[in-house]
Parts: structure tokens; sequence; C-alpha cells
């Protein structure tokens, strides 16, 4: 049996990454598995190893589940910079027109960060130029805000795809990297929880008495190969769904977030008591064992890379014990990593005390 010193300490091995979606497995979006962590009527120490689609099983009625309706860009486009192949990422739109960007070489690994400096000239398809201006969050280098001569979202439609990793060594379409919630364009990667719904589950959770309710959060780049805390990232939190959860909550329902995007967007919401008021702008908000979650109840989570920034979301939700469980039965029992990987519903303890 695998045991994990902490929840972010662990040993991946490869063949554990997806290296492709389901669907070139045989299988439908819904049939990934699913390691659900207590639940309803279950001690805080049990597994239990299910199939996405008996999702409404582990729940229960009057509880509700919310989503992130941003909608993922083909935010990665081939560049040259001197003289030489580079693929960008666009990673999030600032306030001032400008953008954060990510530079990488076509062998899927960060360009050297030491080798950008401010007035750099990328360039993009089409003749358009990317002038590198000043990091963006420094001391990092990785980022870089960047000025953009031609409008980017019609850059990215007419040379985008969707922005991978070495893991997944074939490309594949955009529709592979859309979820059944996505409507409003603006995140640079999937948000990958939610990839195992289909719009049947979506109809099963509503008869068998689970709601559903919608916020945005744009995701930024995520890189595997760095341990930095989470970027700044758009939200919004709709005065209707604030509503949906106070009311869930007051009811004796359960707040189940679908992924960590909807985790942080709804946290950023809350006051300390956990009440929920519609919101909007950027969040900075760090989730981790010194601010546990307030609000949500249990996420729904893909498999998270060892260091990854988001696996401390995970401990805010569930706590460290629990998050080490999971993550060391996962590894035992053979699950799949990575954005078309497998899933886990990871309840908090206080969850199953309501």
């Amino acid at each position: 049996m695998t045991v994990l010193v902490s929840a972010r300490t662990f040993h991946l091995p490869p063949e554990r990454s997806a290296t492709a979606p389901p669907e070139a497995r045989g299988l439908a979006r819904d049939e990934v598995r699913l390691l659900v962590t207590g639940g309803a009527e279950s001690n805080r120490n049990e597994l239990t190893h299910a199939v996405f689609r008996e999702l409404p099983r582990q729940l229960r009625p009057g509880d509700l589940v919310v989503v992130n309706n941003s909608a993922t860009l083909a935010a990665a486009v081939d560049g040259v910079l001197d003289g030489a192949p580079v693929v960008v990422h666009f990673s999030t739109r600032l306030e001032d027109g400008r953008w954060a960007i990510e530079v990488r070489l076509p062998q899927q690994r960060p360009y050297p960060g030491e080798s950008l400096h401010a007035d750099t000239v990328i360039g993009l398809p089409g003749g358009a130029r990317a002038t590198l201006r000043e990091p963006w969050l420094p001391p990092a280098r990785r980022l870089w805000i960047a000025d953009i001569d031609v409008a980017v979202l019609g850059l990215l439609a007419a040379h985008g795809r969707p922005i991978t990793y070495s893991y997944v060594p074939q490309r594949w379409s955009a529709d592979y990297y859309e979820t059944v919630f996505g409507r409003i364009p603006g995140s640079a990667e999937m948000p990958s929880a939610a990839r195992p719904f289909t719009q049947r589950l979506v109809l099963d959770l509503m008869t068998s008495g689970v709601g559903l309710a919608p916020i945005t959060l744009h995701t930024g780049v995520s890189s595997p190969e760095t341990g930095e805390p989470p970027s700044p990232e758009r939200f919004a939190v709709p005065a209707a769904t604030a509503r949906l959860v106070n009311e869930a909550r007051a009811a004796g329902g359960r707040i189940i977030a679908v992924g960590t995007t909807v985790t942080r967007a709804l946290e950023s919401a809350a006051d300390p008591s956990g009440r929920v008021e519609s919101a909007s702008g950027w969040t900075e908000l760090v989730l981790g064992e010194h601010r546990p979650a307030r609000v949500v109840d249990a996420l729904i989570t893909g498999w998270h890379a060892p260091g990854a920034s988001h696996l401390d979301l995970l401990v805010a939700v569930a706590g460290a014990d629990t998050v080490a469980a999971a993550y060391s039965s996962a590894l035992d029992n053979g699950y799949l990593w990575h954005e078309f990987g497998d899933s886990a519903l990871l309840f908090g303890w206080t969850s199953r005390s309501r």
C-alpha cells in the first residue's frame, strides 16, 4: 500500500498519466472512475470506488452542485523567437487589454526565464507580434505581460489550439477540451473537473433532487513544472447562485463544488460564516490548511500532479489526512491522472454532520 508523507508529496509513475481522452479508450465521458471519500452515511475514513455516472447515488436530495460555465479557449499558438520556434500560451486577459502569456519550447518545456526580457518580440501567425513588457507576478519570470498587436480572440480562433503538455503526445480537437457547462469563453485551460459530466448525468442529478447552479471563473495557465501559488483569476458569482447556495445550506443541503475553480470562486464570495454574496472581479484567494473552506462541503476533482498548488485547495475542503488517503488509494488502484483521467469526490468532515 502506498503511504503519502503529505498531501503534496508523492511519486506519480508515468503510466498513471492519461495520455488520451477516455473516448479513445472506448469509454464514455461519464464512465471514468470515481473515488469517493466518506459521504452521506459513511465515516470519514471510508473510501468507495465507483463510476462517475453513479454520482447521483453519492449525493442526496437538497444538495447543490455548483459548476463553472467558463468555456476553453484555443489558447496555444506557434511563434518565433530569435529565429527559433516557440509556443505561446495565452493565459489571462488583463484589464488594460494586454495579456499574461507563457513562452514554451516546442518540446513542451518552459522557455528559460533568464533568456526573456522586456521588449522581447515574438512573431505570431499571420504577421502578428507579441512584445514582452514585464514579468507578471514577480519575482517569477514564467508569465509575462505582453502587448499583442492584433485582436487576440481572432488570432486564437484562426490559429490557436488547446494547451497541452508532454503527457498528451497527440493533438486532440477543441471539442475534447470543452465541458457540458461551458458557455462563456475565457479559460486558458479546460475546467477539467466537469469533463466527465454528460447531459444525461445532469438530468439524472436534477431528477434525483440535486440542484445545479453556475459560477464563472476563467482559468489561467497552470504549469506542471513549477510550485507557484495560484495566479489571480477573473470570476463571477451571480446573485441567483448565491441565493441558491445560502438556501441549500439553510435547509441542510451540502454544497458540492465541481473543481478547484468553483471552490475558489465560491470561497472568494463567502463571508466568515459561509454566507455567499454575489461578487465579481479578480480573486487572489489562496486556500489551504491556513484558510479552510467555509461554504464548500465537498469537491469533485481530477487528480493533480505532485507539488501542484491545487492540492492545498483540496486540503482546505477535505483535510490533509483525507486527501493523502485518497491519493494513496488512487495510486494503489490504478487511477489515471490529469485532464483526461479519473475523478474523485472528496467530502469535508463537517459536511457529514449536516
